[in-house]
């Protein structure tokens, strides 16, 4: 088959890149619509989540371990200093680099933004037993490793 050959037995409904996009698009905009009133984004909810995992982190450390790129991060950052998210201090070991940290505004958000993104998840998974949705999280886990490998 040559590259501008298409598959007679490729489908959307059969293909797990477009089925997994297409669910990660209706997660965002759910989780969107419970966050929003809280005054956060899906763009600042996983730097939020990660901080509140582990404050003080790096900017690096954040871009590494959210897997977005340095600008994004530093864009999303920006944002959330100026909403009254995140303060920036100078690292203790090189005051070149500034560790991120949450203001008390952003840690009183830690509970009803959990308890949005909880809802966003019994309602994806209704239906679904507990060794199904289990087995969800495992193939999700494994297909997000195998294309992080790549």
């Amino acid at each position: 088959m040559t590259p501008t050959d298409t598959d007679p037995q490729f489908h959307r409904s059969r293909s797990e890149g477009y089925l997994v996009n297409h669910m990660a698009r209706l997660f965002a905009r759910a989780i969107q619509d419970g966050i929003k009133p809280l005054g956060l984004s899906t763009g600042t909810f996983p730097v939020m989540l990660a901080l509140w995992e582990k404050e003080g982190r790096t900017q690096r450390e954040l871009v590494a371990e959210l897997g977005v790129e340095q600008a994004t991060m530093a864009n999303t950052l920006a944002r959330m200093e100026r909403d009254g998210l995140i303060t920036r201090r100078a690292h203790d070991r090189d005051a070149r680099v500034q560790t991120v940290w949450l203001t008390e505004q952003a840690r009183q958000l830690q509970a009803p933004a959990i308890q949005a993104a909880q809802e966003v998840n019994i309602a994806a998974t209704r239906g679904m037993s507990a060794a199904e949705r289990a087995t969800l999280m495992s193939l999700i886990t494994r297909a997000i490793d195998n294309l992080s490998e790549s």
